[in-house]
């Protein structure tokens, strides 16, 4: 995975470090869309949703201004259903490549031009959804065709050079034996990789979650070859720092993870332009100290660990070297036609 120039590091790092201190979210999440071209059995979303209220650009500029996130995702439902979706992304843009900017997306709308223009607007990172190595994938989306389609976009937008592709996956009981078959997956297709775990809290639905001793214990193998493997990365694909791989089978094992900093380190922008302390707990503010006030300070959920938190809820020394140490650099930044090919 691409480092962070050196100029972008620091302020990326600063306005962490501030907001911390501040009390303010480290990363904001905006949900610019309830629709999708999916209807993954692991999601609550799917399908066509009327949005009458739906966030703009303005609306994004606003919070971005009130929040001065260090880092923001822009995500749905699917975003790029959005025909102004390269506006919103602009409209979280605001300095010397403030905040760090990451696109979230099933790729089912995404075309190399599209990409492009994203990259042009400020995305950072574009986090990709897989959750199998093979046409399973469909599947499981609903989208007949998808892993296909995926298979031969990411290799040639790969071949650019950018290196900001992750294949993101949410680790379920129906795919738990494949980490590695997908790692496989990434390294073909010239792209990096992330691993979070499926929260039932999301759908309702616990048969998703591994839970036996005996899924566990081969989890555990997977786990423990997929470290591996991150040791003997040099270019840093595996792009989760060893804690949090560690934290996520910990929490298949525990059933859960109890303080949870939803509202404070990380909080979601909703697509009707409301506050919410994550995306499972459907309460809505429109003050961030209220947020926090009320719900921060009283949660006791543990029935998540999904991307955002696994990488947030750490201590601030932790958090702070994890991220300087893996994602930014105090070098300038390579000409992407320079990275050597796989």
């Amino acid at each position: 995975m691409k480092r962070t120039p050196f100029v972008e590091s620091c302020l990326v790092i600063g306005q962490c470090a501030v907001n911390w201190f501040a009390r303010r979210p480290l990363v904001v999440s905006f949900e610019v869309t309830n629709s999708c071209t999916c209807n993954c059995r692991h999601c609550d979303h799917g399908g066509p949703v009327d949005e009458p209220d739906r966030i703009t650009p303005d609306g994004i500029r606003r919070w971005t201004k009130i929040l001065r996130p260090g880092g923001i995702q822009i995500s749905g439902g699917e975003p790029l259903v959005r025909d102004d979706i390269v506006a919103c992304v602009k409209a979280t843009q605001r300095f010397g490549g403030l905040p760090y900017t990451v696109f979230v997306s099933n790729c089912s709308l995404m075309t190399e031009e599209k990409y492009l223009e994203l990259r042009e607007a400020g995305v950072d990172q574009f986090s990709v959804s897989l959750d199998f190595p093979d046409a399973r994938h469909d599947d499981f989306r609903r989208h007949p065709g998808l892993f296909e389609r995926l298979g031969t976009l990411l290799p040639r937008l790969a071949s650019l050079g950018y290196d900001d592709i992750v294949l993101n996956t949410a680790i379920t009981r129906e795919n738990y034996k494949h980490v590695n078959d997908i790692v496989d997956v990434a390294f073909d297709w010239g792209v990096n990789v992330s691993f979070s775990a499926y929260s039932p809290r999301r759908t309702g639905d616990t048969s998703y979650m591994v839970t036996d001793e005996a899924e566990l214990a081969e989890l555990r193998g997977q786990f423990d070859r997929l470290l591996a493997r991150k040791d003997n990365d040099p270019r840093g694909r595996i792009v989760n720092s060893r804690t949090t791989l560690e934290e996520t089978y910990q929490y298949f094992v525990r059933g859960g993870r109890s303080g949870c900093t939803a509202g404070l380190r990380f909080l979601v922008v909703t697509a009707d332009g409301n506050l919410q302390p994550c995306s499972m707990h459907f309460c809505k503010y429109t003050d961030h100290r209220k947020l926090v006030r009320e719900f921060t300070a009283n949660n006791d959920c543990d029935e998540c660990y999904v991307a955002i938190r696994s990488y947030l809820d750490k201590g601030f020394w932790q958090l702070l070297t994890e991220n300087v140490g893996d994602h930014f650099s105090f070098r300038l930044r390579r000409d992407p036609q320079r990275i050597p090919a796989e």
